[in-house]
């Protein structure tokens, strides 16, 4: 499938639609032709403020973003999708910008790769993503009452989770996750009161051959309380022990 600089597609049925976002056009390209000899249809933009208005309405199942950008770069495109969308987001960074990583991760994207990167790795990680929330979106397009049965809800104290869903509730108040802390949250609140280590969680959240480091899950747990915060000031359920871990409190 090929593409056109204001993102639009010259072929219309594809299974799976990546978009790029990056001014470097050389990585537009090879990353485009990488993402097609795969299978996956791809959308290319230039910078942000061309790619936000197309990536709203018209969303794509997946975006790859890099963060330094002309006119709007990679964090404010995020914040502005974040608004109205959970639509997963991989982030470029500068090589070793740790603060490039910390920053994109608090603010809602599902990961990161640091420039120069390996196409392979890349694909990994877009196949890992995508998987996770495959499961999701298909139990949510389920009609009721079919014969598929749905997985019980998890109830801890005031926490609801709905995995066939991807629904969570605090209180009976909603709140929006992305697929890596729902599952991140699903993880600590199987086991409550069970410290789970950075690599368990890494692994619930992480299937396949995707290597991260502890600042990665670390900054979904940030994030997570945030979010609960948002609905609970109060919200002390995640808890840390130093040097080993997180739990969950579900009193």
């Amino acid at each position: 499938m090929t593409t056109k600089p204001d993102g639009s597609d010259s072929v219309a049925s594809v299974a799976q639609v990546i978009a790029l976002v990056d001014d470097d056009r050389n990585i537009l390209t090879t990353v485009s032709i990488a993402l097609q000899a795969e299978g996956f249809g791809t959308r290319v933009y230039y910078d942000g403020a061309a790619a936000l208005p197309a990536l709203l309405d018209n969303p794509p199942d997946l975006v790859v973003c890099d963060i330094k950008m002309p006119r709007m770069d990679g964090y404010d495109l995020l914040s502005r999708l974040r608004e109205k969308s959970d639509l997963p987001v991989i982030f470029l960074t500068s090589k070793d910008d740790e603060a490039d990583e910390a920053s994109g991760l608090a603010m809602g994207a599902d990961d990161y790769i640091a420039k120069p990167f390996s196409q392979r790795l890349l694909i990994a990680r877009i196949r890992a993503i995508l998987r996770r929330g495959e499961a999701a979106r298909r139990a949510a397009q389920r009609p009721a009452g079919g014969d598929e049965p749905l997985p019980d809800l998890i109830r801890r104290g005031r926490l609801a989770m709905d995995p066939a869903r991807h629904l969570v509730e605090w209180a009976g108040q909603p709140v929006s996750l992305t697929v890596t802390e729902f599952l991140i949250l699903e993880a600590l609140a199987m086991r409550p009161g069970v410290v789970r280590s950075r690599g368990s969680l890494m692994d619930a959240a992480y299937q396949d051959d995707v290597f991260i480091d502890d600042r990665t899950i670390d900054s979904h747990i940030k994030r997570l309380r945030r979010k609960f915060r948002l609905v609970d000031p109060q919200f002390a359920a995640i808890e840390t022990l130093y040097g080993a871990g997180y739990s969950f409190a579900d009193a």
